[in-house]
């Protein structure tokens, strides 16, 4: 279902060759080692030794070093305490800590150039009615705005299901043109049957919202797999009504996908009070972007305060950090590590809270 474009290859290439140049030394300094002494335990021989010789290779030993690196990759931005974007920071003006415990930072730049993969997920539900149209033309015209040749977007939208409505392409016309296509309540096609790409959810709800379940299969299936940036847009009141997964599977899959979630909340409140309902999408919102590095901007239905939101991503994406460090904990196992990072001029680090260490997308 995913495609790896000459971009996606050309970020690889040039991630394993900052990978390179951070493990060189450590290759330079294996190679400089003494020998261990001949009482060393099992373990320590098996180290001391990258290869060993097999039956029959008595005259032709070959010797293999196998290296297993964790390395974490870590977009972040910085602000003052009126909220703008401070660039021009180096590696030492930075330190990073996982799970409490002090991390070397063996990578740091600026990344304002690097290519940018783009999730779009716009909420067709009932109670968007008033506010879709806004949506779609603001969105639209961010789209047009943020993308460079070396970008990629995909548009989803959700309601009683979960709709692909346009693939991974650069092509803003498209991209747009899905946008235009979202009508409320709007039925019929989804990601795939559970197993299928479309993840081992259903993505279908004869009555609801499936927000968290778009997230996931955002996450999952289409950003996991993808390198370099990634973020999501929501465009949603956040209310979720049918998933079935938790709001917790959402960041799960966010986090997984190394993907920053915006949520601009939409939302009509004057819906909710004429259908007798109550409120209540913000607070789960404000979770799902805090753990991943995101934002939640409140816009309500106003034109004016989606333009400016969709700009303020805009300049955050544009001004990212990155830092790189190879964890003291070397176990993959799949657990989650709490990251933090902090300014030594006490800015304000916006931040994945965290990482799963080794984890495999299924």
């Amino acid at each position: 279902m995913l495609k790896i474009s000459a971009v996606r290859l050309q970020t690889a290439i040039t991630f394993l060759a900052c990978l390179y140049l951070m493990l060189s030394p450590c290759f330079a300094q294996q190679a400089a080692a003494p020998p261990k002494p001949d009482n060393a335990s099992p373990a320590q021989a098996a180290q001391s030794q990258p290869g060993q010789t097999q039956p029959g290779d008595d005259q032709n030993p070959r010797e293999t070093l196998k290296v297993n690196v964790n390395v974490v990759q870590l977009f972040f931005n910085v602000k003052d305490k009126k909220g703008v974007l401070i660039p021009n920071l180096n590696k030492d003006d930075f330190s990073i800590a996982e799970d409490g415990r002090p991390q070397t930072i063996k990578y740091f730049t600026a990344e304002s150039n690097l290519p940018l993969t783009l999730g779009i997920l716009i909420d067709s539900s009932g109670s968007q009615q008033r506010v879709l149209d806004m949506e779609k033309e603001v969105g639209g015209a961010f789209l047009k705005q943020i993308l460079r040749n070396n970008d990629e977007a995909f548009v989803i939208g959700f309601d009683v299901d979960v709709d692909l409505l346009q693939d991974f392409t650069n092509d803003v016309h498209r991209l747009q043109a899905a946008l235009n296509k979202t009508k409320i309540n709007i039925g019929g096609g989804n990601l795939g049957p559970p197993g299928i790409g479309g993840g081992p959810i259903p993505t279908s709800n004869p009555r609801g919202t499936l927000l968290y379940d778009a997230v996931y299969l955002s996450g999952h299936d289409m950003l996991a797999k993808e390198t370099g940036r990634k973020a999501m847009i929501l465009l949603t009141d956040g209310e979720d009504q049918g998933s079935q997964l938790p709001i917790k599977g959402a960041i799960e899959a966010a986090q997984k996908a190394d993907a920053i979630v915006y949520v601009l909340l939409c939302a009509d409140r004057g819906f909710y009070g004429s259908a007798g309902m109550g409120y209540s999408g913000e607070g789960e919102m404000k979770k799902l972007t805090e753990q991943t590095g995101g934002r939640l901007i409140n816009v309500g239905n106003n034109f004016q305060k989606l333009r400016d939101a969709f700009d303020q991503i805009a300049a955050e994406l544009r001004s990212q950090y990155n830092i790189g460090y190879t964890p003291d904990n070397t176990k993959l196992d799949g657990s989650y590590r709490k990251l933090e990072i902090k300014s030594k001029q006490n800015y304000k680090i916006q931040a994945r809270a965290g990482y799963y260490a080794g984890h495999t997308q299924d």
